[in-house]
C-alpha cells in the first residue's frame, strides 16, 4: 500500500501545482499514503479539502449513482441505481406492466423469467453495482484510520459519510444476495467483509449473515457518533448530503432486517423529530390537471413525487440536473419512456386498488377509468392509456419548461418521512405493541385523509377491519410505497409474502413466484475468480 497512488490524489496534486511553494509537495506521481496521512493529521483545512475533499463529496453522489463500471450495456435499467430498483418493483404483486403482452426492457422481470441464476445478466449488476460503491468508500477509509482522523472534526464528517455508503452496499447486496434474515437467512452465510481497499488484496471467504450485519451495524453506529462529535447533525435545509437522517434511515431499515426492533423505532424517533411533516393531498401525485382530459397539462411542480421543493418529507434527494430521471422514464404514462410512449404503463393490480378507502386521497393517484388516447411529443405519437395507471408520477411536462419534449426533467427522492413512520409501525408492530404501531398508523393515515371526510384510522378503514397490527403496517406500506424504490419485491422477501397473481382482474402475467426463489445467486465471475467464495 506505500506507493499506491489514487486517482484522487493525482487530482489533487494537480490542484496543488499552481501552489506547490505554499504547500511544498513532493510531484503528484510521488505522494506517499504516509505523505498524504501527514497533511491529514496537520489540522490545515485548506491542505486537507485539496486532498479529499473531491472523494468525499462524491460519497452521497453513490447513493444516486448511474453508469456505474460493469455494467457494459447502455440499458438504462441497469446502468442506474433507480433501473436496477424499477426491475424490483417488476417482480411483485402489485405492479402491472401495460396492458398487454410486452418485449420491452422490464419484459423479463414482470414475467417473473430468470433474474436470480448465477450466468444471468439480470443478477450480475446488482453485484457490480453495489461493489463499486463498496471500493469507491474504502479507497478514501484508508486514508482515513482512527489516529489520522483524531480529533479533527472535518475528518471526522469525512469519515463518517464513507462508513454510511459502504453500510448502504452491504445491506443493499444483504436484500439481494441472501435469504431474509428472520426467514432462514440467519444462519446462511453473508458476503466478504472488505474493511479497506487494495488492488493485490487477498481474496476473503463468505463470512456468517449475522457478522455481516454486525459489521454493517459496527460502520452506522461509527457514523453516528463521526458526526455527532463532529456535529454534522441534521440539516434538514440540504436533502443532497449524508446527515444523521440518512445514517439512521440505513440504520432503521438493517433493524428491521435483523428483527432489533427498539433499535428501529429509535432511530426512526430520532428522525421523526426533526421531519414531522407530510405531504398534503395538493400534491400528493400528477392528479392536478389544468388543461383538458383530451389534452391534460400536469405540471410536475404540483407533484410532490417529482419536484422536491413542495415535497417536505424528503430526506435525501437531488435537484433538477443532478437528479437521475430513470425512475420517471419508467413510471410516468405520459413520458417519452417506456413507461409512456413504449406502453410499459405502471399501473396498480385492481386487488390493492379496491383496498384503498374511497376517503383516501391517494387513491385518485391511480386511473379509475380508461384515460384514452394520448398524443405524445414525439411526432405525435398516440397511444392508449388504459385504467389503473398511475398519476402518481405522472407529469406531462418537465420542470420549468412549456415544451413537453422536455417531460421526464424533475428531481428525484429516496427517503422520505411516511416510510419512516411506516418502518417505526413495523417494528412496534412486530416487538408486540399493536397499539403502538396503530398510533403511528393513525399519524399517516390522517394525513392521507381525503379534504372534508371522516379522519381515517385503523379502526375505520374499510379494509383493515379484522387485520392484525402488522398486517394493517403491510397493507399501509404497499399502498404508500406503490412503485417506490423496489420496496414490495424487498418486504415480501423479509415478510415471506409471495407473488401470486392469479385472481388479479388486470395483471398481463397471472403466474406466481416463491420468496424460496427470490434470493439470487452470486454471480459466475465472483465464484470463478474468488476460490473462496461459496454459493447461494
Amino acid at each position: 500500500m506505500k506507493n499506491y497512488i489514487y486517482g484522487l490524489i493525482i487530482l489533487a496534486g494537480m490542484i496543488m501545482g499552481s501552489c506547490g511553494n505554499e504547500l511544498d509537495l513532493e510531484p503528484a506521481n510521488s505522494i506517499t499514503d504516509e505523505q498524504i496521512k501527514e497533511i491529514l493529521t496537520s489540522g490545515d483545512e485548506a491542505k486537507i479539502d485539496l486532498i479529499l475533499s473531491s472523494i468525499a463529496n462524491s460519497m452521497p453522489k453513490q447513493l444516486n449513482a448511474s453508469g456505474y463500471s460493469g455494467a457494459q450495456t447502455a440499458d438504462i435499467r441497469y446502468r442506474a441505481c433507480q433501473g436496477l430498483d424499477v426491475m424490483r418493483n417488476l417482480e411483485g404483486n402489485d405492479i402491472v406492466l401495460g396492458s398487454k403482452n410486452l418485449s420491452i426492457f422490464g419484459a423479463d422481470e414482470y414475467y417473473l423469467r430468470d433474474f436470480t441464476s448465477s450466468s444471468v445478466d439480470k443478477n450480475s449488476y446488482y453485484w457490480h453495482h453495489m461493489w463499486s460503491i463498496i471500493t469507491t468508500a474504502n479507497k478514501m477509509l484508508n486514508l482515513l484510520d482512527d489516529n489520522t482522523v483524531g480529533t479533527n472534526k472535518k475528518l471526522k464528517e469525512y469519515k463518517a459519510r464513507g462508513l454510511v455508503v459502504r453500510a448502504y452496499a452491504y445491506s443493499y447486496l444483504m436484500e439481494n444476495y441472501q435469504d431474509a434474515y428472520l426467514q432462514g437467512g440467519k444462519n446462511k452465510p453473508g458476503l466478504m467483509l472488505y474493511d479497506y481497499y487494495s488492488p493485490t488484496q487477498a481474496y476473503k471467504a463468505r463470512s456468517s449473515s449475522t457478522e455481516t450485519y454486525d459489521f454493517i451495524k459496527g460502520d452506522l453506529t461509527k457514523a453516528i457518533s463521526l458526526m455527532t462529535d463532529a456535529e454534522k447533525g441534521y440539516t434538514t435545509a440540504v436533502t443532497t448530503d449524508i446527515d444523521l437522517s440518512v445514517a439512521k434511515f440505513i440504520l432503521a431499515r438493517v433493524a428491521l432486517c435483523t428483527g432489533d426492533w427498539p433499535t428501529a423505532i429509535s432511530a426512526c424517533n430520532d428522525i421523526l423529530n426533526m421531519y414531522p411533516t407530510l405531504m398534503g393531498q395538493n400534491v400528493y401525485g400528477g392528479v392536478n390537471n389544468v388543461g383538458t382530459a383530451a389534452n391534460p397539462e400536469i405540471r410536475p411542480e404540483t407533484n410532490g413525487f417529482l419536484f422536491n421543493n413542495v415535497n417536505p418529507e424528503v430526506i435525501l434527494g437531488w435537484p433538477v440536473g443532478e437528479a437521475l430521471t430513470a425512475h420517471n422514464s419508467w413510471m410516468n404514462p405520459f413520458g417519452e419512456g417506456n413507461g409512456g410512449l413504449g406502453e410499459g404503463f405502471a399501473r396498480i393490480d385492481n386487488q390493492l386498488y379496491n383496498k384503498i378507502a374511497g376517503n383516501d386521497y391517494r387513491k385518485d393517484c391511480f386511473m379509475a377509468n380508461d384515460f384514452g388516447d394520448y398524443a405524445y411529443p414525439t411526432a405525435g405519437t398516440v397511444r392508449f392509456i388504459p385504467a389503473y395507471t398511475n398519476l402518481k408520477f405522472a407529469a406531462t411536462h418537465g420542470v420549468g419548461t412549456n415544451d413537453k419534449k422536455n417531460v421526464g426533467t424533475v428531481t428525484c427522492y429516496y427517503m422520505r418521512t411516511s416510510e419512516v413512520l411506516l418502518m417505526k409501525a413495523e417494528a412496534q408492530a412486530q416487538d408486540g405493541d399493536a397499539n403502538g404501531a396503530k398510533t403511528t398508523l393513525n399519524i399517516l393515515l390522517a394525513a392521507r385523509t381525503r379534504t372534508g371526510a371522516t379522519t381515517l384510522t385503523c379502526d375505520n378503514y374499510p379494509s383493515m377491519t379484522g387485520l392484525t397490527a402488522l398486517q394493517m403496517v403491510q397493507l399501509q406500506t404497499r399502498i404508500e410505497l406503490w412503485g417506490e424504490g423496489g420496496r414490495e419485491y424487498f418486504n415480501n422477501k423479509r415478510w415471506n409474502i409471495a407473488v401470486d397473481r392469479k385472481n388479479s382482474a388486470n395483471h398481463v402475467d397471472k403466474g406466481t413466484y416463491s420468496v424460496a426463489n427470490m434470493t439470487l445467486q452470486i454471480p459466475d465471475e465472483e465464484v470463478l475468480y474468488n476460490p473462496l467464495c461459496e454459493q447461494n
